[in-house]
């Protein structure tokens, strides 16, 4: 099938989280399944001009009472692919160093809603410019949720308007709500301006829309397709989420085995896999080296994650005084909240022999921690799917999760009586689950290193591959065909 896969962010390109990690690899594996699959994106500032082509043609893109806005398109290729990706090239609204948020005060661009109508209205305009009609539009979160909308009334008559849609929801805390004009910048009509459309409490909701035009919906996970139904983390959309319940599924998201594989990854210091274990030990030797820590027999626990409240680290820091009374040494590598940045080092300082910490991102340290780690810790409040843990395991670094979404989906939690298991879960997130669940963890490297082996090895056995994925999204491309329209192009 022909396949536009419409994204804010797409690994290499730009990132801020998990979505860039599927639109930027999903597409490789689609195609090799035989699929038309092009990619749209914005380019940002972070984009490097070299080796893009120039399409003849500036992209006319309508913008309500704004009138007519144009962009330039340019063509690259995802990398190692013949994957077509299409950057939209608007300076004003896509000219900035941030994807989302003003890095002088933190808070989002005023602009983000227009910003991402734009990008929405110019992939669809983008289809008719190239001559290819895509028998999918795959949208992602908010950001390109107008396009089931737009498709649904402002290009309803046009062929382009017999695509179906899928919408998949990478997170729902982030849900695109702007003031009503922007309902003046869609251009799709007021009578859309309803609860049952894009009014949410007195505001544009553009994640609403979608998911009340998309044909068909899908989170990252079963288990979060599952948890956004309810109250608790459906984010006040639960309800539009039951409403459409009969359409809305969950595809795990897997791992690019070429980065991530201990058996031939080059950033760590030595290889190793499930049948020969002896480099785990010598990458757990470079860790505590380059982290400056003293070189015990004591397990590692690593944490490698945004420093937020969603991730847990709160819970982290109230649990600290009493984890870092185990005999175990902690290595966390992140950036995030301010306050984090300032209290995490302090505790480091004050237990240089215990803790080590790195405020910022490094890919490689990142691999690093993943392969040197004895246990990796992941105690996020909600997760829709979640790839560190997948990495741990791979690694042979058991994770220790709070069972939420794709967390409790791809972990098993070890039970000792019947010798099963792949890792170690909390159902309770605050401080002293946190460190009770810790501790297990530690006693059961100390005390039974025979059982903690094989803990280890099953979680290696463990494969998330985008193989399996990519079926899963074309068997939904499928259905979301005939669902719309009637064709089986199975």
């Amino acid at each position: 099938m022909r396949v536009l896969m419409v994204a804010a962010e797409a690994v290499p390109f730009a990132k801020t989280g998990g979505l860039a990690d599927v639109t930027g690899v999903l597409p490789r594996f689609l195609t090799e399944q035989g699929h038309d699959v092009r990619v749209v994106m914005p380019r940002y500032y972070g984009v490097s001009r070299d080796d893009l082509v120039a399409l003849p043609q500036p992209l006319g893109v309508p913008m309500g009472r704004l009138g007519t806005q144009w962009a330039g398109v340019l063509e690259g290729r995802l990398p190692r692919t013949d994957v077509p990706v299409y950057f939209i090239d608007h300076e004003r609204y896509f000219g900035r160093a941030s994807l989302y948020t003003d890095p002088v005060d933190g808070h989002g661009y005023a602009d983000n809603g227009e910003r991402f109508v734009f990008l929405s209205r110019a992939a669809i305009e983008l289809t008719r410019a190239l001559d290819w009609r895509p028998d999918v539009f795959h949208v992602n979160d908010w950001h390109t949720a107008a396009i089931p909308v737009l498709l649904n009334t402002v290009y309803g008559d046009e062929a382009v308007g017999s695509a179906a849609t899928l919408l998949t929801i990478h997170n729902m805390d982030y849900q695109g709500t702007f003031a009503p004009g922007l309902m003046e910048v869609l251009g799709v009509g007021w009578e859309h301006f309803t609860p049952s459309g894009l009014e949410f409490n007195g505001q544009v909701n553009l994640l609403k829309g979608g998911l009340y035009h998309a044909t068909l919906i899908n989170a990252v996970s079963h288990g979060y397709a599952h948890e956004i139904q309810t109250p608790a983390f459906g984010h006040g959309l639960d309800g539009v989420l039951r409403d459409r319940a009969a359409d809305l599924s969950g595809v795990l998201n897997g791992i690019d085995y070429r980065e991530w594989n201990p058996a031939a990854d080059p950033y760590i210091a030595a290889q190793y896999g499930a049948g020969e274990m002896a480099g785990k030990f010598a990458c757990k030797r470079a860790l505590q080296a380059t982290m400056g820590l003293p070189q015990r027999d004591v397990p590692i626990v690593g944490m490698v994650s945004r420093l937020v409240h969603q991730k847990g680290i709160d819970v982290v820091a109230a649990a600290l005084p009493r984890l870092l009374e185990l005999d175990l040494q902690l290595v966390v590598l992140g950036t995030g909240e301010a306050w984090a940045h300032d209290y995490l080092p302090k505790v480091a300082a004050r237990h240089p022999e215990r803790f080590a910490c790195r405020i910022g991102y490094d890919n490689a340290l990142a691999h690093r921690i993943e392969a040197g780690a004895d246990l990796f810790l992941m105690p996020s409040r909600f997760e829709p799917c979640g790839l560190n843990q997948l990495y741990s395991l791979v690694y042979g670094t058991p994770p220790i999760v709070h069972a939420v979404g794709g967390l409790d989906d791809t972990v098993e939690n070890y039970d000792a009586d019947a010798d099963t298991g792949t890792g170690f879960k909390t159902w309770t997130l605050d401080a002293p689950a946190l460190f009770n669940t810790v501790a297990w963890a530690v006693r059961t490297w100390h005390d039974t290193p025979e059982a903690f082996a094989r803990i280890v090895q099953r979680g290696m056995a463990q494969r998330f591959s985008w193989e399996d994925a990519a079926h899963d999204y074309g068997l939904l491309y499928q259905r979301a065909v005939l669902q719309r329209t009637g064709r089986d192009l199975s």
